[in-house]
C-alpha cells in the first residue's frame, strides 16, 4: 500500500507515461483440503511453492514494472505503459503464478486499473481491481464448467443416445424448483450441472451388470452403489467442477438416512441433491421401460408423496408437485440409463 500511494503521488506532481497499469492476481486455488492448509499456514512446502511463484513473476515481469506481495495469496503488479503495452506482460504473469502437481493445482485470475485515470486513491484501485478479477475469474470459471458438461454429457449420449433427452429433462425441472425453494444466481447453476451429470459415475459401470433384465445380486449392487462416488471423482478432476460434484455424490442420499453413499439424514443432505433426487425418481417412474410401461403422472404423484418423510424430503416433494401443477405435460419417452438398475434392485430386494 505504501509503494502504491507513493506511486500515485508521483504521478500526481509530474507528466506520467502515457498509461500505468494496476495488476492484482488472486488464485493460487488449491483443489485439495491438506494443500490449501498448507500454503495458508506457511508450512515448508507451502512458502517453497510461494517463494517459486514469485520468482518466476518476478522474471516475468522483467524491466516492465514491479511487483509486490499484498499478502496470502495476493500480489499486485506495477506496470508501465498502456493497455496494448502490459497486455503480453499480465499474460505472463498469469502464466508464471501457475503450477500442478500431485494433491493440487495452481491458477491464478487478474483484475487491472490504469493509474490515475480510473483511480488516484489506492484503496479505490485496490478495490477496482478486485471486482475485475472476481469478474474474470468467474467468466473463466463458466467457460471452463461448460465445457467440461460438453464433454461429458456427449461421452453419455455416445454410450446411450437417448440419455440426453432424460438427463435435459432432469435439469430442467431441477432448475424450475430450486428457483420456488429461494435458490438463485450460481446455486441454481450449480444444481442445473449436477442434475445433467448426476448418473456420469455409471460409466464406469459393466455394460453387463446395467443391461441385465433381472434383479442384481449382492455382490453386484455394491458396483452400482458406487456410481455416485465415481461420479464426484471424475467432476472434481476439474477444480471449477468441484461444487456440483459435491452435489454429485449425494443425490442417492434419503431423507431418513436409508441412501448412499454416506447415510446422510433430512438437511444434513445438500438442498441441490435433495432436488435432484425428487427430479429424477419422478422421470423414471413416468418413462416406458422393457419390462413395463410408464405410471400416469398421477400416480408418479402420489408415490413421491408416499415416500416423502422418507426418502425424500416432504418439502421438496410439495414444491416439486406445485410446479408440475403449472407446467404443461409433457411427452413421456423410453427411459435410459438413469434410474432402472436402482429399480431392479428395490424390486428384487
Amino acid at each position: 500500500m505504501v509503494a502504491l500511494r507513493a506511486e500515485t503521488a508521483a504521478r500526481r506532481r509530474g507528466p506520467p507515461p502515457p498509461s500505468a497499469s494496476l495488476e492484482r492476481l488472486s488464485g493460487l486455488e488449491r483443489t485439495n483440503a491438506r494443500r490449501k492448509r498448507t500454503l495458508t499456514c506457511g508450512h515448508p512446502a507451502g512458502d517453497a511453492l510461494l517463494a517459486r511463484l514469485a520468482e518466476r513473476m518476478a522474471e516475468a515481469i522483467g524491466s516492465a514494472g514491479r511487483a509486490y506481495r499484498m499478502g496470502g495469496d495476493e500480489f499486485c503488479t506495477l506496470l508501465d505503459g498502456d493497455a496494448e503495452k502490459t497486455a503480453p506482460v499480465i499474460a505472463r504473469v498469469t502464466e508464471a503464478l501457475s503450477d500442478h502437481g500431485e494433491g493440487f493445482s495452481v491458477t491464478s485470475s487478474h483484475g487491472t486499473v490504469l493509474l490515475p485515470v480510473e483511480a488516484q486513491d489506492p484503496s479505490r484501485a485496490l478495490r477496482l481491481a478486485d471486482q475485475r478479477m472476481y469478474g474474470h475469474k468467474n467468466s473463466r470459471r463458466h467457460s471452463a464448467v461448460s465445457q467440461s458438461t460438453d464433454v461429458l454429457l456427449q461421452a453419455l449420449r455416445e454410450r446411450e443416445p437417448a440419455l440426453g433427452e432424460h438427463l435435459g429433462e432432469v435439469a430442467s425441472t431441477a432448475g424450475a424448483v430450486g428457483r420456488l425453494l429461494g435458490l438463485e444466481g450460481e446455486q441454481i447453476e450449480v444444481l442445473v450441472r449436477a442434475a445433467e451429470l448426476h448418473d456420469v459415475g455409471k460409466m464406469a459401470i459393466p455394460d453387463a451388470i446395467l443391461y441385465k433384465p433381472g434383479p442384481l445380486t449382492q455382490e453386484e449392487w455394491p458396483l452400482v452403489a458406487q456410481h455416485s462416488l465415481v461420479g464426484e471423482r471424475i467432476l472434481s478432476r476439474a477444480s471449477a467442477m468441484t461444487p456440483v460434484a459435491r452435489l454429485v455424490r449425494s443425490t442417492h442420499e434419503a431423507f431418513d438416512g436409508g441412501g448412499y453413499p454416506d447415510g446422510l439424514t433430512g438437511e444434513q443432505i445438500p438442498l441441490g441433491a435433495r432436488i435432484i433426487a425428487v427430479c429424477d425418481a419422478f422421470d423414471a417412474m413416468t418413462s416406458d421401460r422393457s419390462y413395463r410401461r410408464a405410471m400416469p403422472l398421477g400416480d408418479a404423484v402420489a408415490e413421491l408423496r408416499r415416500c416423502a418423510r422418507s426418502q425424500f424430503d416432504p418439502r421438496v416433494v410439495e414444491a416439486f408437485c406445485g410446479h408440475l401443477a403449472d407446467a404443461s405435460p409433457d411427452n413421456r419417452r423410453a427411459e435410459p440409463i438413469a434410474s432402472r438398475v436402482e429399480e431392479r434392485h428395490v424390486a428384487a430386494s
